[in-house]
């Protein structure tokens, strides 16, 4: 009886599909690393699934909203100085600064020589793309070092420095360094003072709104925004109080004060001083921008009320202040530096009339950079349009460029730096060239210091490995201070190397008169058998 012949078929194509299977499996491990040296993936199975483990470069995406970034400088311009015509034209000049003072000014400060001894072990410097002597970075550091008044320093970011993260250390050692006190600017009412720890707000019966917001805010509020990112409205009786603390050395050696605020209506506004001493001012209607400066011996404390007059009126809020380095926090949420653009320009030179800014520090970028994104040319233009945007706000002030600050994102194998930095690094940077602004590596200072990774793991900075804390906040700061401390070095140095030359040249000048007069004063012929050679 023949036996029928077995049919195996079937085994070969379990085996194949059992293969594949593995195959498959092989290649969705993730890559590993073996000795410090990082491993591909295994995707022997290529041609069928596909991984993105490496992003390719592409064309810049759609990161933002480049009509957020519209603006006419040339109109900007022109409404500056149309303001500003008019305010000098006006038949009978308007009061714009209301003074309470409770001491005689002091005589300034007085020049400093620039410490050399740093604070972090590597020096990441300030880039200049002019020459030193001939930019506005130098006449800012000329101030610094000789003026005899408060130098003002105004930094522009997003949330990476919000609650004074950054700048409450900046501000402190360049104090300690170069005189002065208090915390600088706090806003007149905002949910975000809870956050900072170098000054104390507490306000009643005032409606802040945001200008990220700005849209939720009354018609008549929306065109006065400052650079603050905040406009206040009172109620009647509505009050503020600001009072410094101890979180860093200097907040309450605080001596001057000024509040700013538009009065398009006659109001009476209310100073109260360290809580016990009132002082009341009738302020006349106006347009223009206003601002009630205080000087005491100390000041510990200043609370403000509207008692009359709210109809249209905006708060903007109060710099503390002593003579030496004023360094303002400007800190917007969410902001990738669009908001400057929905400020009101004029608003912005009224201050810098009544307070003059020396240096504007801009922080952005942080919130633009995407995994895999190599091409930043339209943000770059928009960084150009706000460095043009401040040197005209702010024609007093030089501008640095922050370049954006270290991150790291999650991979397969933990967290990696961002692919992104380097590129918008390099597009920052060439902004800030075009523009003749200086520029500071952030990134650099903070890899000087083990990165972002070496950050979190030391408690600098937050797990999501992108926003930094005080701490790391702390050595950032103190990497920013070495470079303001090293160009300003070179500054000294160089006007000590020129006042040298000059009494060398002097000198020199001083014999060639001597001798002219000791000719006059000799016979002729005793001049003349000067040069005949002995026999």
């Amino acid at each position: 009886m023949n036996t029928p012949e077995k049919d195996y078929s079937h085994r070969g194509w379990i085996a194949a599909l059992a293969l594949i299977a593995v195959l498959g499996a092989v290649s969705f491990i993730p890559p590993q690393s073996l000795g410090g040296v990082k491993l591909r993936r295994a995707n022997i199975l290529s041609d069928i699934l596909s991984f993105e483990d490496a992003a390719a470069e592409a064309a810049e995406p759609a990161l933002f909203d480049e009509d957020d970034f519209h603006v006419d400088m040339a109109q900007v311009a022109r409404r500056i100085e149309a303001e500003r015509i008019e305010a000098d034209t006006a038949p009978r000049p308007v009061q714009t600064t209301f003074e309470w003072l409770l001491r005689q000014d002091s005589s300034g400060r007085r020049a400093v020589v620039p410490d050399t001894v740093r604070l972090n072990p590597a020096l990441v410097a300030i880039e200049q793309f002019a020459p030193a002597d001939s930019g506005r970075l130098r006449a800012f550091y000329d101030t610094l070092l000789y003026a005899r008044r408060p130098v003002r320093i105004a930094v522009l970011g997003d949330s990476f420095i919000e609650g004074d993260i950054l700048t409450a250390d900046l501000r402190e050692k360049l104090q300690q360094a170069y005189g002065g006190g208090g915390a600088g600017f706090a806003p007149m009412a905002s949910p975000l003072t809870v956050f900072r720890r170098t000054i104390k707000t507490q306000s009643k019966g005032w409606t802040a709104y945001n200008i990220m917001q700005r849209k939720a805010a009354p018609q008549n509020l929306r065109g006065h925004f400052f650079v603050s990112g905040w406009v206040c409205q009172p109620s009647e009786g509505a009050s503020t109080r600001w009072e410094n603390t101890d979180y860093r050395q200097q907040l309450d050696s605080c001596t001057a004060a000024r509040v700013f605020f538009i009065s398009p209506g006659d109001s009476r506004i209310e100073l109260t001083l360290n809580d016990s001493l009132r002082r009341e001012f009738e302020v006349e209607g106006a347009a223009a921008v206003r601002q009630v400066t205080v000087t005491a011996p100390h000041i510990r404390s200043l609370a403000f009320k509207v008692n009359s007059g709210t109809e249209g009126f905006i708060g903007y809020g109060a710099v503390f202040e002593a003579d030496g380095v004023v360094v303002d926090n400007y800190s917007v949420r969410s902001n990738n530096g669009q908001a400057m653009f929905w400020t009101n320009p004029s608003v912005n030179a009224q201050v810098n009339d009544l307070a003059g800014y020396d240096l504007v520090i801009l922080q952005y970028g942080l919130n633009i950079m995407q995994t895999g994104v190599h091409n930043y040319t339209n943000y770059a233009r928009q960084i150009e349009k706000m460095v043009v945007y401040v040197q005209q706000c702010f024609p007093t002030a030089a501008v640095l460029v922050l370049g954006v600050s270290d991150r790291s994102v999650k991979t397969d194998t933990g967290f990696e730096p961002m692919d992104a930095i380097p590129y918008m690094l390099d597009y920052q940077r060439g902004a800030a060239e075009n523009t003749g602004a200086a520029f500071w590596p952030t990134c650099d200072a903070m890899r000087s210091l083990g990165g972002m990774e070496q950050f979190v793991a030391n408690g600098w900075a937050g797990k999501d490995y992108t926003h930094i804390n005080y701490a790391g906040g702390r050595r950032v700061a103190w990497s920013l201070v070495d470079a303001i401390n090293a160009g300003a070095y070179e500054a000294h140095a160089a006007a000590e190397a020129a006042r040298i030359r000059r009494q060398a040249g002097q000198a020199v000048l001083d014999s060639v008169r001597l001798l002219k007069i000791d000719r006059e004063l000799r016979p002729v012929s005793a001049i003349g058998n000067l040069n005949t050679p002995r026999k």
